[in-house]
C-alpha cells in the first residue's frame, strides 16, 4: 500500500487503511466514502468547533479580568 520509502510511515498508513477498510464494511459503505465522511464532513466539522469553544473561552476569560 503505503510506498513512502520510510518503513514506519508505510507500516502506520498501512495499518490506517486497514482500519478504514473494515470500518466501510462494517457500515456497507465503500472505503471512498468513509474517507470523504471522515476528512471532509467530520474532521473539519470538530475543527471548527474547537476553534469556536477556543474563542468562547477566550472572550469569556477576557472578561473576567476587565472586570
Amino acid at each position: 500500500m503505503g510506498n513512502s520509502g520510510i518503513e514506519w510511515v508505510d507500516n502506520v498508513f498501512d495499518f490506517c487503511v486497514i482500519i478504514l477498510v473494515r470500518m466501510a464494511e462494517m457500515l456497507g459503505i465503500s472505503y471512498e466514502e468513509i474517507n470523504i465522511w471522515l476528512f471532509v464532513v467530520i474532521q473539519p466539522a470538530i475543527t471548527m468547533l474547537l476553534f469556536l469553544e477556543i474563542l468562547r473561552l477566550k472572550f469569556k476569560i477576557k472578561g473576567n479580568f476587565n472586570g
